[in-house]
């Protein structure tokens, strides 16, 4: 953070190098020391400069400056919260490390910090915390020491609740002034500002979407959705619900206000705009995820889940770019696992042909994560016996071949943890739809045999991943007692023949051997 200049007003203050001689007295050498401490304090909190100590770690001390002004005061919340929590967790450290003169000017300096959220009983516990610590100075007996660390842990404790409770309770009240002002605006720019912080908060993380949605935003924001002369602000009102339905109170209260009939009216209604509908299918993928155990109990969700998978197909044949194939394809992806019934539903809809046309596509599918989608999809479609046919039909063989050899670009951890997946899934989905003799042969004709034993027995073709191995050993089983054949003896004896958990163990082992 940028500290306001004023170095000049602080060029008075004593540093420990430049005491006069005279002031060798032990109490006024006391008194000095606090006196800097103070002054670095009050420097901070009111005048915005850098601290001045010659301690070397005192260069990480924070500072509230600059940054959002009186007609942004929630960031100024955030920021304020940010730098307590932060002071709290250092004082944690210094305390581990026994560095009792770091432990008391930080507390010292976290009352001032304190302060400026005027709260009585955080100020009455800061206080406690600079007291103890204090006392802890005057102290040489280890022993001693040892027994009032205990007590200074415990204050600290009760300090970082106490501020937890307060930042709620403050952030709560200007959550609730936001949403009160989107639920009585009837101008759009006025909506669209306030939803737009609305918004920027929800980035802030999953504890914030949760008081977002006990205050009403969602209700605010479906009403929003609801009013024709609110259209141009329904994408930007629908992706900031898709991000309080991160948590399951948010996705409660979309249950409360019908919100699912909400989404199902914008999916299947063309004069939409496709920005709006895909910021609609985000909301469903949201809703739907299957790390939310609450989506299991969306019963409204069940009613219209045909027009939405019918609307979601659609959408993902006429996207005009990556990012609305990919969310609409992670909608429908997330709903396979919600309900086999929507598998069938998929499979009439002939959208095995839709997705496997799109795959060659490289304006709707040109990222990891978009495969990722699309091979989930046909992973929870193989259990189905009639989508074997399709997806010999469709060429589907050769492109899951083609899933088994994704990979990253970037090397992001996240791009690698993609293509992890897609090389799984795609095993996944071999091995199912191996079931059906024609697949099997098909999938040998095409190689997948050679590609399966590569992936098992080179650690670096599936980034070691043991996930990866598993899948692989399973297909490569399944295509074998197909077509065995196909598998040279050694192969066999290692990756087919023994127990699964040998197979899998012998391969794991062929990392060491690389080392």
């Amino acid at each position: 953070m940028m500290a306001l200049p004023g170095g000049r007003h602080l060029d008075s203050v004593t540093l420990p190098g430049q005491r006069l001689h005279l002031m060798q007295v032990d109490s006024v050498q006391r008194w000095m020391e606090d006196l800097k401490l103070m002054t670095e304090c009050e420097c901070m909190c009111v005048l915005q400069a850098k601290p001045i100590s010659l301690e070397e770690d005192a260069q990480g001390d924070l500072i509230l400056a600059g940054g959002p002004g009186p007609g942004d005061p929630l960031q100024l919340l955030l920021k304020r919260g940010w730098v307590i929590s932060t002071e709290l967790r250092r004082i944690g450290q210094k305390l581990a490390q026994d560095r009792w003169a770091r432990v008391h000017s930080m507390s010292v300096r976290l009352t001032c910090h304190a302060r400026s959220m005027i709260e009585k009983l955080l100020m009455e516990k800061c206080s406690e915390l600079s007291a103890v610590t204090e006392r802890c100075l005057q102290v040489e007996n280890e022993h001693v020491l040892k027994s009032m660390k205990a007590c200074v842990s415990e204050t600290l404790s009760m300090l970082g609740q106490h501020f937890g409770q307060l930042l709620e309770l403050a952030l709560t009240r200007e959550v609730q002034a936001l949403v009160r002002k989107i639920d009585a605006s009837d101008n759009i720019y006025t909506t669209e500002s306030t939803t737009g912080n609305l918004f920027s908060l929800t980035q802030e993380g999953a504890p914030l979407c949760r008081i977002i949605a006990k205050e009403g935003g969602v209700v605010a924001l479906f009403k929003v959705c609801r009013q024709d002369s609110f259209r141009c602000l329904y994408p930007q009102a629908l992706r900031t619900l898709a991000s309080i339905c991160c948590v399951e109170e948010g996705v409660h209260q979309l249950e409360k206000v019908d919100g699912v009939l909400c989404l199902a009216d914008i999916l299947t209604d063309n004069s939409h705009s496709e920005a709006t509908r895909a910021e609609a299918a985000a909301v469903v993928a949201q809703v739907t995820s299957p790390h939310l155990p609450v989506t299991q109990h969306l019963s409204s969700f069940l009613e219209s889940m045909e027009e939405i998978v019918t609307a979601l197909v659609k959408l993902c044949q006429e996207a005009s770019s990556g990012e609305v194939f990919l969310l609409a394809s992670a909608a429908l992806a997330n709903i396979t696992f919600f309900d086999t019934m929507a598998c069938e539903m998929l499979l009439q809809l002939n959208a095995i042909r839709v997705l496997l046309e799109a795959c060659s596509d490289k304006q709707r599918v040109d990222t990891p994560y978009t495969r990722d989608q699309i091979v989930t999809i046909l992973a929870n479609m193989s259990v189905l016996e009639q989508c074997a046919s399709d997806i010999i039909q469709e060429n589907g063989v050769q492109l899951i071949m083609g899933m088994l050899s994704e990979k990253p670009r970037s090397g992001t951890p996240a791009e690698v943890a993609a293509c992890e997946r897609v090389q799984q899934k795609a095993a996944v989905t071999l091995a199912r739809l191996s079931r059906d003799p024609d697949v099997a042969r098909e999938a040998v004709r095409l190689s997948c045999m050679s590609r399966l034993i590569e992936l098992c027995r080179s650690p670096s073709e599936r980034n070691s991943s043991d996930a990866v191995l598993v899948a692989c050993l399973a297909a490569l089983r399944r295509l074998a007692g197909v077509c065995p054949e196909g598998l040279q003896d050694s192969d066999f004896q290692q990756l087919v023949q023994p127990r699964l958990v040998d197979s899998f163990l012998l391969c794991s082992n062929m990392e060491e051997s690389f080392v």
